[in-house]
């Protein structure tokens, strides 16, 4: 007799599914949920939500990577040392003396806010910029190591020991990187606003104001000579909540006017007259040089213009200066862009030679001599003697 076949369950004849229960997929009230707290953190963050996410992800490889790295190290120093040791803080890598140091951000200490103090009071050339819609001072890098390789950062250490000691180029640029060591400046490079969008950049984009980027932080900080930092240390705010103070004390006393004594108040009524008196003569002088320049535009061209940088993103004092220009049209600017780019290339070139040779860039000579001159007579020829334009470093 042949046995009855074993009894049959629910799951059929295959018996139960392999492998555990299916995920739960988030509702759309969680999906909802969640979007809404992106937008939150990314608004606190001061960034857009494709943004903060770039953000998330950067950060996400960074600390992958780290773990990769520490992970590589511990199974190298346990192939070296395989045995226990009890002092394991004997053997630790210690940085060498004359070598670069990694930059590993941590918390500010003294010794970097004094380096940021004396570079805040060197005169570095700094460009406004905008880090993550907000206006920032960018250096370069090559002027705030001139800087601490100057008479006045030795006169610096005289007064603050703790400052470090400069010898050769890997202690300079050590020095140097106890700033992004303690966040106090950071690298940074220029960004395309449209970078990581969808859509294609706009074929008509805004007028953009003259020398201001918009930067990025980038992830290697490192110390070119020709790379930017941006400052994220601003130094004591103690002025500028003075400043406001005194801002708070004023708009108080304007609104406390009608409790002015009498001859408080009749001072004050001529001084609004006298302000109002030159506002009407500014834009008085305002209309006069659009006048102006329309009538010497057809009697003395190209034009005269009456303060040609009132309008430009410059100071108030530069604003008038000069007091009067001739009209450039737009092609003599472009020209004049153009040949500025070839100077600052050529003395990129020079200076760029000079650093890896040590020696200094030989000068560019320009000859220009005139056609020779063919005749029944004797022939002549007629050279101009070499011209020899020096071009020096502009930074």
């Amino acid at each position: 007799m042949q046995a009855p076949p074993p009894p049959q369950g629910p799951q059929g004849p295959q018996g139960p599914q392999q492998g555990g229960p299916m995920p739960m997929m988030p509702s759309p009230e969680q999906i909802a949920a969640m979007q809404r707290q992106l937008a939150i953190d990314a608004e606190k963050m001061g960034m857009t939500v494709p943004q903060f996410i770039e953000h998330i992800k950067r950060h996400r490889m960074q600390a992958q990577q780290q773990q990769a790295q520490q992970g590589e190290h511990a199974h190298q120093h346990q192939h070296q040392h395989p045995h226990p040791h009890p002092h394991p803080h004997q053997h630790q890598h210690q940085p060498q003396p004359g070598q670069p140091q990694p930059i590993v951000p941590g918390p500010p200490n003294p010794v970097a806010i004094a380096l940021a103090k004396f570079l805040r009071s060197q005169n570095l050339k700094p460009r406004t910029c905008i880090l993550n819609g907000e206006r920032k001072d960018m250096f370069r890098v090559k002027r705030a190591l001139r800087a601490l390789e100057s008479d006045a950062y030795k006169k610096a250490r005289l007064k603050n020991p703790a400052l470090p000691e400069i010898t050769d180029r890997a202690s300079l640029e050590n020095t140097f990187k106890l700033l992004p060591l303690s966040m106090l400046a950071l690298r940074v490079v220029k960004a395309d606003p449209h970078e990581g969008h969808d859509h294609a950049p706009p074929k008509k984009q805004g007028k953009r104001i003259k020398g201001l980027w918009t930067v990025r932080i980038e992830p290697q900080q490192e110390a070119g000579d020709d790379m930017y930092y941006v400052w994220l240390w601003e130094g004591s705010q103690i002025m500028r909540k003075v400043y406001a103070a005194l801002a708070l004390a004023v708009i108080f006393a304007l609104v406390c006017y009608p409790l002015w004594p009498a001859k408080l108040r009749q001072g004050g009524y001529y001084l609004s007259w006298g302000f109002l008196c030159f506002m009407g003569l500014f834009f008085a002088m305002a209309i006069f040089r659009v006048i102006l320049f329309c009538i010497t535009y057809f009697v003395l061209p190209p034009g005269l213009w009456l303060f040609p940088n009132l309008w430009e993103d410059v100071s108030v004092v530069d604003s008038f200066k000069p007091v009067w220009a001739w009209h450039e049209p737009a092609a003599e600017k472009k020209k004049k862009k153009k040949k500025s780019k070839k100077a600052a290339g050529s003395a990129n070139a020079s200076a760029t030679f000079s650093a890896a040779t040590g020696q200094p860039a030989p000068a560019t000579a320009t000859t220009t001599a005139t056609a020779t001159q063919v005749s029944a007579g004797p022939q002549q020829r007629k050279y101009m003697a070499p011209r020899v334009e020096e071009l020096a470093d502009d930074e």
